[in-house]
């Protein structure tokens, strides 16, 4: 998928746990969420949801059986392409390493913050939706403009 393709989001998944488990900001993103016509993130951005849910559980926040009705929704908007996993290919991941390589030191970024700047930049994306401040903060280095509709 490109932009040119759909209206499409850059959702990473401090925004994407909002849809599947009850967290802070969940009743503001879902709400946004409203008429937009779909999300993209990167394929790793999926391992993620699913470790936050499992965190979820981890701390009582929700139940077995409310991790299993989260990933039958996941499963449903991805069938229906509301949500769509961007491949990470070798190529994309040449590209972050070469982005965090031109970075000065002092810019405070992190592996995954790396993988899902460059993976929006690769596909023409002119902004990216976070509530993660680290990668808010390194989204202009990578050509991005960080987004954060919990704190307008």
């Amino acid at each position: 998928m490109t932009p040119g393709e759909v209206e499409v989001d850059y959702l990473d998944t401090s925004y994407l746990l909002k849809l599947y488990a009850q967290e802070y900001g969940s009743a503001e993103v879902t709400a946004w969420r409203t008429g937009r016509r779909g999300f993209v993130c990167s394929r790793h951005g999926k391992l993620e949801l699913v470790s936050g849910l499992k965190r979820h559980q981890r701390e009582g926040r929700i139940d077995a059986s409310g991790v299993r009705q989260s990933l039958a929704q996941l499963a449903k908007d991805e069938a229906s392409r509301l949500i769509v996993w961007l491949p990470v290919e070798n190529a994309l991941f040449e590209d972050a390493c070469a982005r965090l390589t031109a970075l000065q030191p002092s810019v405070f970024i992190r592996a995954a913050d790396a993988l899902h700047l460059a993976c929006a930049a690769r596909i023409g994306l002119t902004a990216i939706y976070s509530h993660d401040r680290h990668r808010l903060a390194a989204a202009p280095h990578f050509g991005l403009h960080g987004m954060d509709i919990l704190s307008s």
